[in-house]
């Protein structure tokens, strides 16, 4: 994919140093992409800036925190000065802790806010200082299923996430309102299997695992590419993710559209539902069919009751 001079996409990722950030940035590197790495850990960022020249991409490693605007409004430069104009910017930076709420203590929640939820808006704010003025460029948030449904024992992360599907609502009601070719989508996710569950802190008596079923992070990084490439309010990747946002009757969502999705990453069940009305969804039926020998697979989720 190319911008619009046909020049390769410029792309920010935070997060980039591991599991899903690792993976997409990977994946935008197949396509030719100059990537800017943005993370806090060195080694991590490295091995990324190796992928990313293995696939075909350029890297920039960018050591940073987002948690800090003035580190993340440097490092948009810094890419910029390198590759040219961002054309994509995916914010996938994240942040919890495992424990009773009774447990938490004021820092932590202060800290998993700061990244999960205000490293979002920082590096909003940055890519909407370039894009804005140049009129072209899309924000990919990468979101949650606890965007809609909090659960025990990660409550700092799903207010986070929470805070951060209304911060998008928001701006993208002002996107709407302007006009132009900026847009910002979110990408609902499953759980999948990251190393966060080894880096996140925990109080928990056992060692912390993503509640099944479990996805690999290249599903993601497919369904946030995709998402870049045809931007709209929200996509839902996983039935967990697809049923826990029906739950919660979402009644605000419009235009419901189901697409068939196929995805290169081997027999793993991927459905990515673009949604603008998830409350109305009273019921997925779902039909998979697989090749083996191609490596796909085609989700096919027909819309029932509406």
């Amino acid at each position: 994919m190319t911008s619009e001079q046909g020049a390769p996409q410029v792309v920010m990722i935070t997060g980039a140093s591991a599991g899903i950030g690792r993976a997409v940035s990977r994946l935008f590197a197949s396509r030719g992409a100059s990537i800017g790495l943005l993370a806090r850990g060195r080694a991590g960022l490295e091995g990324a800036a190796r992928d990313v020249a293995h696939a075909g991409g350029r890297a920039l490693v960018l050591q940073a925190d987002v948690a800090d605007a003035n580190a993340v409004e440097q490092a948009a430069a810094a890419l910029e000065e390198k590759f040219g104009p961002i054309d994509v910017w995916v914010n996938n930076a994240m942040a919890s802790v495992f424990s009773p709420v009774i447990e938490m203590q004021p820092d932590e929640y202060r800290r998993v806010t700061e990244v999960t939820y205000l490293g979002i808006v920082h590096g909003t704010l940055a890519a909407l200082r370039r894009m804005k003025p140049r009129n072209r460029g899309v924000i990919v948030q990468v979101g949650s299923a606890l965007a809609y449904r909090g659960i025990p024992l990660q409550s700092a992360y799903c207010a986070a996430k929470h805070a951060v599907e209304g911060f998008c609502d928001s701006l993208r009601s002002e996107l709407l309102h302007d006009g132009g070719e900026v847009h910002v989508t979110m990408v609902q996710l499953p759980a999948l299997n990251t190393p966060q569950f080894d880096w996140v802190k925990s109080r928990l008596r056992g060692r912390a695992q993503p509640v099944p079923p479990i996805f690999q992070p290249e599903v993601a990084a497919e369904a946030i590419v995709w998402a870049a490439d045809h931007p709209r309010r929200e996509y839902f990747v996983g039935f967990p993710a697809t049923s826990r946002a029906s739950d919660t009757g979402s009644s605000r969502r419009r235009n419901p559209r189901i697409p068939i999705v196929r995805t290169t990453c081997g027999i793993r069940l991927t459905t990515i539902v673009t949604s603008e009305r998830m409350g109305d969804l009273m019921r997925l039926r779902i039909r998979r069919a697989w090749s083996s020998s191609s490596r796909s697979i085609a989700a096919h989720l027909p819309l029932l009751r509406l």
